[in-house]
């Protein structure tokens, strides 16, 4: 299992300590600093069952500071603005061979460990 992990965040944190308890083998993907490729988004897309968007923190001031409209953008425009800008991804998230689920909260991923 790959969990992309954001140390600044709360949320992650915490579901970086249930996977530690869980015992689980679980490589750490930092995933700001870490590349991400275009194919490795779109699997995890796949795995979680979701359109790209929903994938999106829509409150990051990013967003505004760019003047970014996601809803004149196709799916495939917002994997590569999440690839351009990575701090635009929901975090944390915990991924296997088969499926993928978004740590908000972090008890989420209890169904994987």
């Amino acid at each position: 299992m790959i969990y992309y992990h954001n140390p600044r965040c709360s949320k992650s944190r915490e579901g970086l300590k249930l996977i530690e308890k869980s015992k689980k083998k679980v490589e750490i993907k930092l995933y700001l600093s870490e590349d991400i490729t275009n194919a490795e988004l779109s699997d995890v897309i796949k795995k979680l069952e979701i359109k790209p968007i929903e994938l999106v923190r829509k409150k990051e001031k990013i967003l505004k500071e760019k003047n970014i409209a996601l809803d004149k953008m196709s799916d495939n425009d917002i994997i590569l603005l999440l690839l351009k800008y990575p701090v635009l991804i929901e975090r944390p998230i915990l991924i296997s061979d088969t499926n993928a689920v978004v740590g908000r909260p972090p008890e989420n991923l209890k169904i994987m460990l």
